[in-house]
Order: structure tokens, then sequence, then C-alpha cells
């Protein structure tokens, strides 16, 4: 299968590499494909990887990671061309992140689920892979077990392509609802980047339970 991505940074870079090693085709995109050391990447891959632009990526991909800064989210969106997009599962791991005054806030007020569908009204949004680092994104060791991915979407058939996506990456996926609960995960992410500023990256979340 090949994965696209909209993104070519630390998540892209991160996350395709597990597709990578799971024998997926990757594709990642970015304004700038053929800047060196983003061609240094794909060439340092074992497997089928290359850095083009957002609309071959979108046009290569059967199923897409959204993996942008969120300011350059919707232009990215419009580079990859919403006819490339229509029918496709999208996970969607952006974070709505205002930094101005040094520390991690909402840059938005709604759900950014909802407002990436609007973007790509005909792709299947999932929130998905934003609440932790790109380090930890794929198989990750940490005391405790297989960590929590919260999960968030209106199209089942996305949704558990996605979990099947964060079971297969190592994690234990969790649904929590459409993406009208998408804002929660972006709450999630606010909490683990404090975190991560005082006690650095190594660190995940993990739902217990106590049923049987």
């Amino acid at each position: 299968m090949t994965i696209g991505f909209l993104g070519a940074g630390s998540v892209a870079q991160a996350l395709g590499a597990g597709f990578l090693a799971r024998g997926h085709a990757v594709r990642l995109s970015s304004r700038t494909p053929h800047r060196d050391d983003l061609q240094a990447w794909a060439s340092a891959q074992n497997g089928d990887a290359a850095v083009v632009s957002f609309r071959e990526a979108a046009e290569a991909g059967e199923i897409l990671v959204l993996a942008t800064a969120w300011e350059g989210t919707e232009n990215a969106i419009h580079l990859a061309g919403a006819e490339h997009l229509t029918g496709k599962p999208v996970l969607d791991a952006t974070n709505p992140l205002d930094f101005s005054d040094g520390t991690p806030r909402l840059a938005v007020s709604e759900p950014s689920g909802e407002i990436v569908q609007r973007w790509m009204p005909g792709a299947r949004v999932v929130k998905v892979f934003n609440t932790v680092g790109a380090g930890l994104m794929v198989d990750p060791t940490l005391p405790g077990g297989p960590p929590t991915m919260f999960v968030a979407g209106d199209d089942t058939e996305a949704v558990a392509a996605a979990e099947g996506i964060a079971r297969d990456m190592g994690w234990e996926p969790l649904m929590i609802g459409g993406l009208d609960r998408s804002g929660h995960l972006d709450h999630f992410a606010v909490v683990w980047i404090l975190n991560a500023m005082r006690h650095g990256r190594s660190h995940a979340f993990k739902m217990l339970s106590g049923s049987s």
C-alpha cells in the first residue's frame, strides 16, 4: 500500500519510517521537495520512499497522513487538491498550537478535526497520532506496556483503519467519539507538550482499566 503524507517534517519522517518498516511505500511531500535534506532522508530509507509535491503525494496515497505545522495545513490541502483526497482515509496528526507567549496554547476555539474536515470535505478524516511526540510514534517502549493512542472520527471504516495502524505501530487504540470530540485530543497534546518542556519527551498517555 502507498501512504501519502502532506508534510515532510519530524512527524512525517517518523511515521513514514514506521510504514516503510512494515512494507508500505511512502510519499512525503513539501513545497520544496527537492531540498537536499529531504532527498537525503528518502535515500537513506530501506524501501520505496520519496519526497514529492503535495499533489503527487495526495494522488499516490491510498491512505493519507496530514503531518503539517498548523499554520501551513490549509495551504497544503489546497496544493494537494481536494479531488485527490475524496474518499480516502486521512489520519490527521496536526495540532493547532500557538507558542507566541512561549508556552503552548490552542490557536482555535473549535475541534481541529472538524476544521480539517471542512478543508477537505470529501475525505474521511480521523484525528490520531497527535498526542505524543514524533520520537515515540512508532514502536514506543515505555514501562507499563503499550501506551494508549486516542482516536476520533466520524467514518467507521476510516476509524477502523486508523485503529489498525495505531495497533501495528505498537499502540493500544482507544476511540473516544466523532470529530466533534477531536478538540479533547488537541488539549491532550498541550498537556503532553507542557510535560515535555519540564521533564523531557519520553512519556505517553495510558488509559488504565479495572474491568476484566
